[in-house]
């Protein structure tokens, strides 16, 4: 039998059963695909539920602030998701009259969305036979095929491209997409593959030469840097602040609270003769760490080492202020969010 209907009679008997496919409406499939980019379903799910609860159409999430979808996506990270989710919501109703794109060319037009997130939707909404090919997909044909190519580089990313495309063109794309992206998930898994009652284990090639935990090859990544982030947390009791993000770095519009960003650990004395502590006068002030270890927030290619700075003062000038009561209301990145719901209890 071939390799595309052995996957999609798998995938009959096994699905998984997950609330968009339920549905073949291009902005649910395109919600959920945007969601689940570098985030385990379970998490997704709830992300999701909270989407479509919020922003049940896309002329909903169109109209809605950046402000509120950030807010909605505080906690998942990688926040340029967000702000191309938004912004391609806007196009379709500006540009586009409402109507959600119908091909994978057209699909690749919005914002945020590649080759990958393009053909999901093309072929689960539309039924194009363009081939998915995620994490789960390169697994799986990397090691039935025995392909030791990189799966990050240039020319492996073609080549897995390619023979994807080849294998989904007998298939039904809506199922088989979905079958194998499954079956990676479930059966063919980066550690402890269940190959014994494997479907695809008698024309698995890896597994007839025992290469299975060697598969797929990926290059070395880039080094990771570390940065030390130094937050200064004014509180007067009532009052703190807190400051949009700007430019095109990590975290773009969100909300922190004044930012000293070091070469180094810094103590106390060494802090207060940075710039910012000359341009802004802090009155009767009282300083202290708030946490003598750092906490260590892990980003693709940077590692933040955070400390937390608490300023008490009755005076604070030359700063917009915002009531603690209203911090909840700003979206904020998955690191001050972690500390508000530790100092908020103290």
């Amino acid at each position: 039998m071939e390799f595309y209907k052995i996957l999609e009679m798998w995938y009959l008997n096994n699905k998984r059963n997950l609330p968009w496919r339920n549905s073949s409406n291009p902005y649910f499939i395109w919600l959920s695909e945007i969601i689940l980019q570098q985030t385990r379903i379970q998490q997704g799910l709830d992300y999701y539920k909270v989407f479509t609860e919020h922003y049940p159409t896309v002329q909903d999430l169109a109209n809605a602030s950046e402000d509120e979808v950030l807010k909605d996506w505080q906690g998942l990270g990688y926040y340029s998701r967000a702000r191309n989710l938004h912004f391609s919501a806007q196009y379709i109703c500006n540009e586009l009259n409402g109507k959600f794109p119908t091909t994978y060319k057209e699909l690749l037009k919005l914002k945020g969305v590649g080759d990958y997130t393009a053909s999901a939707i093309a072929s689960i909404c539309f039924n194009e036979k363009t081939a998915v090919v995620d994490g789960n997909v390169y697994r799986v044909l990397s090691r039935y095929f025995n392909i030791d190519m990189p799966i990050n580089s240039p020319k492996g990313i073609k080549y897995f491209k390619e023979l994807a495309q080849e294998l989904i063109q007998n298939a039904h794309p809506k199922e088989y997409n979905q079958a194998i992206m499954d079956f990676g998930a479930m059966v063919c898994k980066p550690q402890n593959p269940t190959c014994e009652t494997c479907v695809l284990a008698d024309g698995c090639i890896a597994k007839a030469k025992n290469l299975i935990s060697s598969l797929p090859v990926k290059e070395k990544k880039l080094k990771v840097k570390n940065k030390f982030f130094n937050f200064i947390v004014i509180d007067n009791g009532d009052l703190t602040v807190i400051e949009k993000r700007t430019g095109n770095g990590i975290w773009k519009n969100l909300y922190q609270f004044p930012l000293i960003e070091t070469n180094k650990p810094v103590d106390e004395e060494t802090l207060l003769k940075h710039d910012f502590f000359k341009n802004h006068e802090f009155k009767n002030m009282d300083i202290a760490l708030y946490n003598p270890e750092p906490w260590i927030h892990k980003l693709t290619h940077q590692h933040l080492h955070t400390h937390f700075w608490i300023i008490n003062t009755k005076h604070i000038e030359n700063f917009e202020l915002t009531a603690w009561k209203n911090i909840d209301d700003f979206a904020v990145p998955k690191l001050i969010h972690n500390f508000l719901e530790e100092y908020k209890t103290k």
